[in-house]
C-alpha cells in the first residue's frame, strides 16, 4: 500500500509560528479484485408498510443487482423485517444467483419497523460462517423509525460496537425522509461500517453499487495510525470523523477499511513553532498497521513514515502558491463541520444562528478565492440554499438528511459520486417563463449520480463542463435561458450572469405544485373489502393495515410519522386481517389518542 502526504503549503517561513494543513493518503496502487477476501454478507431489508410501492420495488431491484457482484466463494443471506424478522435466504454460497434473486423478488410490504430484530438476525446469520479469512458484513436498510423490538439508541449503538469488536461490521442505509439519520450514522460509526442516504427510489441501485464496489475492493482492514509528535508540535484539529485516542505527544487514530477504488485520507491541522533555521524539519513519525492478503494468507503489515516540512525564508515563501488540491480537501472537511454546527442550532429552533454559521463559511471561502474551484463553488451554492431555507425557518426532514449525508461522506470518503449528493430545491417554478431562447443561452438540469447538475445546451460551449448555478432553482429535467455564461478563472467550469428564465416548449405548462391544504371529508365506504377500488401506489396517501389484536380486528397506520400504537376509526365492513389500505388522509381525533380516516379508501395490492 502506498502512503503519501502533502501540506497545503510546500514550505513555511522561518521565525514564524504557523498553522498548516496536512493530508496523509493511504492508497492501494495495484488493486486486484481477484485476490480479494470472500464475502460473508447478510442483506437486511426493511419491508414495513411505508416501503410499499416504488421504494420497495427499487430496493429489491438494487438487492438483486447486488447479487451480481457475488461469486461462488461468497456467502450471502437475506433477512426481511416489519413487525417481525424473517430469513428468506438462508446463509449459502452464491452458486445459484437466479434462485436468490427470485426469492428477493417475492418480498412484500408488511407492517411496522422492528429494525433491531432484522439487524440482529442478520448479524447471527453472518456469525454462522464467520472467520478471519472472510469479510463479515451486514447491510441494513430502513426507511423508518424503529418502533418495535429494541429501539433505545444507546442500546443499539452499544450493540453495534460489540458486534464490531466481535468482527461483524454493519453498514446502514437510510431510505426516504422518515428514518433517524443520527441513529443510523451512530450505528455505522460504532459498527465500523459506512452510512448512505437514498434520497429517492432511483438512488437505491447506485448506492448499493457504491457499497459493493467498495466491499469487493477491500485491500486492507483495521488500518490504525499512530502519530508520535516532536517537541513543541501540536495537532490542533483532526478534520475527519475517525475514532481517536490521545496520549502524551501521541495520537492513535482508527481508520478501518481501505478500498482499492478510493484512497483513504487522514486530514490534520498542525500548530507549528517558529523554526530558527531553513531546511527540512521533522514534525512527527507516522506508525501504521493493517491486515492484508499476502500469498493467499492474511498478514499484518506495520510500517513507519517520517513527516517533515520545509522551512525557508519569507521572500521565497511569498513566491510559492498553496497546494490547490489539499486546500480544497481541507476546505470541504471544514464545510462539513459547519453543516453539522448549523444542524445543531436548527434542531434547537435557532434558525438565524444556523444560517449565520453558513453565511460566515461562504464569506471565508470567497475571501480566499476558493470559489474558483468548481467543487467549492458548488459547496457555496449548497450553503447559500440551506442558509436561505433556514432564514425562512424552513428546515424539513429531507434538507436535514441531505446536510448530514454530505457532512458524513466528506469526512469519511473520497469518491466523487458521494460528494455533495442531494436533489432538494423548490423555486424553479417561480422563475419568469419564456417559450423561445431568443438571444439567450440555453441550460439544462439533469440528475447525475444523485446530484442536480447544470450543463450548457447551446452550441459553442463545452457540453461536459458543469455550470455554477443557484441551487434553489434547480429542478430535474428543467431548461433555462440565461443572459451570459462565462468560464471560471481556471477554465474548468462555467458561471452564469444576468437574468435567468424558465424555458418551456410552446404549449408546455409548468408542473403542478401539490397543495398542502387538502380538504377531504371523513372516509365512508359501501360494501365489503371486495368492493374497494385497488391501487399499487401509495403516493401522497397514508398506508393502513388491519391486524388481529386478541379477538378484534384493528386498523393501524403503518406509514411513518404516525403513532403505530394508536387505534384508528375505520369502517368495520372492509376490515380483513393482514389487508393493507391506502387512505387519502389521516388525522388525529379532536379528543386525541386515535386516528380518523379521510377521503377515499383503496385496497393496496402489491405487484
Amino acid at each position: 500500500m502506498k502512503v503519501s502526504y502533502s501540506w497545503n503549503q510546500a514550505a513555511i517561513a522561518k521565525n514564524q509560528t504557523t498553522t498548516a494543513d496536512l493530508i496523509i493518503t493511504f492508497q492501494e496502487t495495484d488493486s486486484n479484485s481477484a485476490n480479494r477476501l470472500p464475502l460473508n454478507l447478510s442483506l437486511v431489508l426493511d419491508r414495513s408498510g411505508s416501503m410499499s410501492g416504488y421504494p420497495l420495488t427499487n430496493a429489491k431491484n438494487a438487492a438483486k443487482k447486488l447479487v451480481e457482484y457475488l461469486t461462488p466463494e461468497d456467502h450471502v443471506s437475506v433477512v426481511v423485517y416489519d413487525d417481525r424478522a424473517e430469513t428468506i435466504v438462508e446463509p449459502q454460497l452464491v452458486t445459484d444467483r437466479k434462485t436468490i434473486q427470485k426469492q428477493i423478488s417475492s418480498i412484500r410490504a408488511g407492517g411496522l419497523t422492528n429494525l433491531s430484530g432484522g439487524w440482529l438476525m442478520g448479524c447471527d446469520l453472518v456469525k454462522n460462517n464467520q472467520s478471519t479469512d472472510k469479510l463479515n458484513r451486514v447491510l441494513l436498510l430502513t426507511d423508518g423509525q424503529a418502533n418495535r423490538g429494541i429501539y433505545e439508541p444507546k442500546t443499539l449503538i452499544k450493540a453495534a460496537k460489540d458486534k464490531a469488536a466481535a468482527g461483524i461490521i454493519t453498514t446502514t442505509i437510510g431510505f426516504g425522509t422518515y428514518f433517524n439519520e443520527d441513529l443510523l450514522i451512530s450505528i455505522a460509526d460504532a459498527a465500523e461500517g459506512n452510512f448512505y442516504f437514498i434520497q429517492s427510489p432511483e438512488d437505491a441501485v447506485q448506492v448499493f453499487d457504491i457499497e459493493m464496489e467498495s466491499l469487493v475492493s477491500v485491500v486492507a482492514q483495521n488500518l490504525t495510525v499512530t502519530l508520535q509528535l516532536e517537541e513543541q508540535i501540536a495537532v490542533s484539529e483532526i478534520l475527519n470523523d475517525y475514532s481517536t485516542k490521545d496520549g502524551k505527544n501521541e495520537i492513535e487514530i482508527f481508520i478501518g477499511d481501505v478500498y482499492g477504488v478510493e484512497g483513504k485520507p487522514l486530514a490534520l491541522q498542525f500548530e507549528l513553532p517558529a523554526f530558527s533555521s531553513v531546511g527540512k524539519q521533522k514534525i512527527a513519525t507516522v506508525s501504521y498497521s493493517y491486515e492484508t492478503i499476502v500469498d493467499d494468507t492474511i498478514t499484518k503489515i506495520t510500517d513507519t513514515l517520517p513527516l517533515t516540512i520545509t522551512v525557508d525564508t519569507t521572500e521565497k515563501i511569498e513566491q510559492i502558491e498553496p497546494d490547490a488540491e489539499i486546500t480544497q480537501q481541507a476546505s470541504q472537511l471544514r464545510i462539513a463541520k459547519k453543516k453539522d454546527e448549523a444542524i445543531n442550532f436548527a434542531d434547537k429552533g435557532n434558525y438565524q444562528q444556523a444560517a449565520k454559521i453558513l453565511r460566515e463559511a461562504i464569506a471565508k471561502l470567497k475571501l480566499k478565492a476558493l470559489n474558483e474551484y468548481f467543487e467549492i463553488a458548488e459547496e457555496i451554492e449548497q450553503l447559500d440554499y440551506y442558509a436561505q431555507s433556514l432564514e425562512k425557518k424552513r428546515f424539513d426532514l429531507a434538507t436535514r438528511k441531505e446536510m448530514r449525508d454530505q457532512s458524513y461522506q466528506a469526512k469519511n470518503r473520497t469518491r466523487d459520486d458521494l460528494k455533495l449528493r442531494g436533489t432538494t430545491g423548490d423555486a424553479a417554478n417561480s422563475l419568469p417563463v419564456v417559450y423561445d431562447a431568443e438571444s439567450g443561452i440555453v441550460l439544462k438540469c439533469d440528475r447525475i449520480k444523485g446530484k442536480l447538475r447544470i450543463r450548457v445546451v447551446s452550441e459553442g460551449y463545452n457540453p461536459d463542463f458543469n455550470v455554477q448555478f443557484p441551487r434553489n432553482i434547480r429542478q430535474e429535467g428543467a431548461s433555462y435561458v440565461v443572459d451570459n455564461v462565462e468560464p471560471s478563472a481556471n477554465g474548468t467550469f462555467y458561471r452564469v450572469s444576468g437574468d435567468i428564465r424558465r424555458l418551456l416548449k410552446p404549449g408546455e405548462t409548468l408542473p403542478s405544485i401539490t397543495s398542502s391544504s387538502r380538504n377531504f371529508q371523513k372516509a365512508k365506504v359501501k360494501g365489503t373489502a371486495a368492493d374497494l377500488e385497488t391501487t399499487d401506489k401509495v403516493g401522497d396517501g397514508v398506508l393502513v393495515q388491519c391486524i388481529k389484536e386478541k379477538s378484534k380486528l384493528r386498523a393501524r397506520v403503518v406509514s411513518d410519522g404516525f403513532n403505530p400504537d394508536w387505534n384508528m376509526r375505520f369502517p368495520r365492513s372492509i376490515r380483513e386481517e393482514g389487508m393493507m389500505y391506502v387512505v387519502d388522509e389521516v388525522k388525529e381525533s379532536s379528543q386525541g389518542g386515535f386516528y380518523l380516516a379521510y377521503g377515499t379508501i383503496k385496497k393496496f395490492v402489491q405487484s
